[in-house]
């Protein structure tokens, strides 16, 4: 069965589409510096690194103490890390491939 998103908008296609095109890490940098904020870019950055830490198991109290995420946010992505859709799961297994 194929994912099908909670949502679908045009725009939000476009920025998909847009954030496939980036070759590079620098190609990155540039389109998210431009495209957000900096606050924007470590909440996302933060949520990234919560979910890695919940993936090894570690404690919230760890994981406050680390990334300084509130327990709401925690427990926010470990819902997701145990729901279907798979998207931190997905990108924390291809971080871990390129890491060998």
């Amino acid at each position: 069965m194929s994912y099908q998103p909670k949502y679908t908008d045009p725009l939000i296609d476009q920025l998909y589409k847009a954030i496939l095109t980036l070759e590079t890490k620098e190609d990155c940098e540039r389109f998210f510096d431009d495209i957000c904020t900096i606050s924007e870019v470590q909440s996302l950055s933060q949520r990234l690194k919560v979910a890695e830490l919940l993936d090894n198991q570690e404690t919230y109290s760890h994981i406050e103490d680390v990334t300084g995420a509130s327990t709401a946010t925690i427990s926010r992505i470990s819902k997701c890390l145990q729901s279907q859709t798979g998207g931190y799961k997905l990108i924390l297994e291809r971080l871990k491939a390129k890491q060998k």
